[in-house]
This record gives C-alpha cells, sequence and structure tokens, in this order.
C-alpha cells in the first residue's frame, strides 16, 4: 500500500466510534446469510468521510483503488468518494480509465450504499454518450451488487430526461430475487415518473400486477393516495 493510501486508512481507524460501528453491522446486514455477511465497519459517519475525502483529493486513481480493497466498510467508501472526484476532475483517458478500474473492482463495492454513491457518477456519467448494451449485461449478472449498478448508473440517464435504459433493465429485473433490486427498480422508476408521470405509468400498467410488492411500493410512493390504492388493489 502506498504511504498516502495507508495514512488515510490510519485516520480513519483513529476515527472510529466502536458503538456506531455495531449499530452498522446491524443495520446493513452483516450477518451470516445476509446481504452484507461478514462486513467490517469502524463507525463513522458519512459526512466525516466525505470532509476526509475532500482534504485528500490530490489523492492519486492508485490510491482509490488501494484503499477500496480494504476490509473496513468506510475505507471503501472514501475510496468511492475519491474515484468520484478524481473522474469529475479527469481528461477523456483518465475517465475510461476509472470506469474500467470500476467494474473490475465490483467485489468490493459490496453494499447498497457503496453502489449508490458511485454508480451513477462513474458508470452512468461514463456510459450517457456510448453504448450502453453493457449495462444489460450487468444487470443479467449473478452478482447482486453488479445488477444494482447497472439499474442505479441509469439514474444518470433519467436526470437527462432518458428512460429508455432504465425501462429495459426495469423489465430485465423484474422478477429478481433480491429485495435490494426491487428497492432499487422501484425507486428509479420513481425518478422516471419524476420527470414523466405517463412513462411511467405505461410502464406499470404493463407490469404492476406481477412487480414484487415492494417494487410497486416504492415506485408509487409519491402517487396521489387514491391512485397509489388502485395500483395496490389490483384495480387499475
Amino acid at each position: 500500500m502506498s504511504k498516502l493510501a495507508d495514512q488515510i486508512l490510519n485516520e480513519l481507524l483513529e476515527l472510529g466510534d466502536p458503538e456506531r460501528a455495531r449499530h452498522s453491522q446491524g443495520f446493513f446486514k452483516t450477518g451470516r446469510g445476509e446481504y452484507g455477511e461478514g462486513d467490517i465497519f469502524i463507525g463513522i459517519r458519512v459526512p466525516r468521510l466525505r470532509i476526509l475525502a475532500k482534504r485528500y483529493k490530490h489523492a492519486s486513481r492508485q490510491d482509490a483503488l488501494e484503499i477500496l480493497h480494504s476490509k473496513y466498510h468506510e475505507a471503501r467508501l472514501t475510496a468511492l468518494f475519491l474515484l468520484v472526484n478524481l473522474y469529475n476532475h479527469a481528461d477523456a483517458p483518465e475517465k475510461k480509465q476509472i470506469y474500467e478500474d470500476y467494474l473490475k473492482n465490483i467485489p468490493f463495492i459490496n453494499n447498497w450504499d457503496l453502489v449508490d454513491s458511485s454508480a451513477l457518477q462513474i458508470v452512468g456519467h461514463y456510459l450517457f454518450d456510448k453504448d450502453r448494451s453493457h449495462l444489460q449485461v450487468l444487470a443479467r449478472s449473478e452478482d447482486l451488487w453488479e445488477r444494482r449498478v447497472a439499474i442505479i448508473a441509469s439514474y444518470y440517464f433519467i436526470r437527462q430526461y432518458e428512460f429508455q435504459d432504465t425501462l429495459a433493465l426495469a423489465e430485465i429485473l423484474l422478477h429478481d430475487d433480491e429485495d435490494l433490486i426491487h428497492k432499487a427498480v422501484g425507486w428509479m422508476l420513481r425518478e422516471v415518473g419524476n420527470k414523466s408521470r405517463s412513462t411511467e405509468e405505461q410502464f406499470l400498467k404493463k407490469h404492476y400486477q406481477v412487480m414484487p410488492r415492494t417494487m410497486l411500493r416504492y415506485a408509487i410512493e409519491k402517487f396521489p393516495e387514491s391512485l397509489r390504492q388502485d395500483y395496490l388493489k389490483g384495480e387499475i
């Protein structure tokens, strides 16, 4: 590990709060058989991680990748904040390298907050003006985090009023077994609806009767109450 990466990791360890770490172990489902099984927390609030990442904005891509391989959850999140910052200030070749490194390191981007803090900013942004078909490859992966990266990355397109990729990914993930994917897909459908209610409703009318209940609830969260109840009762 580089001297700077080691320095950042040591500073993170010094900031740790054992009580907060114990709480995070439960919140992020680190028990046997749960989605975050074996993850280790130091116990640091996210705002402090963002401040630290900003202070070390001179860290290199290699520094960030080394920290991303840490066993500590907060270290991996800090590494992703560093990578997002590097990406935002990179030229085109460096953006491509960060994107490729990100995909190679998804095994270390292995919880929902890690994905949600970086997939939109790196994967979504990079693919916006390029071939996006690899997102469908990720959506069909057996790996939970690759699937979540795919749907969350599409949030960047939604923000630009482009919905077709999100809807195609949602169809692929419609019968996913994981609750974290149900929540993510429902969230993205809701975001589509925030831009175009008619587009979201067109999708829902086709699929709402077979969607997982959690996905549907997330998707219709901001609908008028009477319309929400119609969807939940299957009376559309």
